[in-house]
């Protein structure tokens, strides 16, 4: 099933779908996702039918709605770093021998079409990485890898957005990795039965429609049940809670010459089958601070 958020005639409201081409319907108002997440029992999908532009990117909806909008948010979002082969072959690390973890914090996700903003005195690399998103549905503790895809309730896009120039300057990634507004996620909901193979998925970025991101999740070092089963060792995994798992290559900051964000471009994170997610970059003051490059390869 597909599941978004959006807003219908003023108040936020869950939608459902059997698949990706079936209608969306709205869900009664007291149902939300979050509480679908926990209880684990889906809508029932026949409520009133209703339309949505699913990337979140404009252009309103029919039935005086609008979305999708963050799907729900989550309380706690474990990021993995050097998850993918290619992406450890780009920055000519070494490959880890276990998951290599770092929180993601709550204050800094934003849903679909909402703008990444940067302080330009804080940082200036600011980075794309477009994930899969493994959204918990089931409490998880020393879970097995055999057990730990019962715990998944399904899948999302994120982007973890990264300022390299505090990470670097940091050692750890704590202030590079949390800025607010720095986890785009959306713009749907994919529970796990509707995903057939989480490793055999596309993941593509573009800014400003250039592709920069170009892998599939069939590179990750350590696959889904791992990570969950290796979060669990450590920390209890709550429903709700999201992993984000890893990055292809592609990212700005290891291109020759290296690349970043700037105000005024617009990021595009998609992972096929789960959706695309657009988000417009902004300064801190409000302004863009250069005008949008509409051509490819501007930089």
């Amino acid at each position: 099933m597909h599941l978004a958020t959006l807003v219908h005639r003023g108040r936020r409201r869950l939608v459902s779908r059997p698949d990706a081409d079936g209608a969306w319907r709205l869900a009664p108002p007291s149902v939300t996702l979050a509480g679908v997440i926990a209880d684990g029992v889906l809508p029932a999908g026949d409520g009133e039918p209703v339309g949505t532009t699913e990337s979140g990117d404009g252009g309103g909806p029919a039935g005086g709605s609008r979305g999708p909008v963050l799907p729900y948010r989550p309380a706690t979002l474990h990021g993995i770093g050097l998850n993918y082969r290619d992406t450890i072959a780009e920055m000519g690390w070494r490959t880890p021998a276990e998951p290599y973890l770092f929180p993601k914090l709550c204050s800094s996700v934003i849903g679909p079409g909402e703008a990444i903003v940067f302080d330009p005195e804080l940082t200036r690399r600011v980075d794309w990485e477009t994930e899969l998103a493994v959204v918990i549905g089931a409490e998880a503790r020393h879970v097995t890898e055999e057990d730990a895809p019962r715990h998944v309730f399904g899948y999302t896009v994120a982007n973890d957005i990264s300022a390299r120039d505090l990470q670097e300057g940091d050692g750890q990634w704590v202030r590079g990795k949390g800025l607010d507004t720095f986890c785009p996620l959306g713009p749907l909901v994919v529970t796990a039965d509707a995903v057939p193979d989480p490793h055999a998925l596309r993941i593509r970025t573009r800014v400003n429609g250039e592709l920069v991101q170009d892998g599939t999740t069939a590179d990750m070092v350590f696959r889904i049940p791992r990570l969950i089963a290796y979060l669990s060792r450590f920390f209890t995994l709550r429903p709700g809670d999201v992993v984000l798992t890893g990055t292809p290559a592609g990212c700005g900051d290891y291109m020759t010459p290296p690349r970043a964000l700037r105000p005024g471009d617009l990021l595009e994170s998609e992972v096929e089958g789960i959706g695309r997610l657009v988000n417009p970059v902004r300064s801190a003051g409000g302004a863009d601070l250069l005008r949008p490059r509409q051509a490819a390869g501007g930089r």
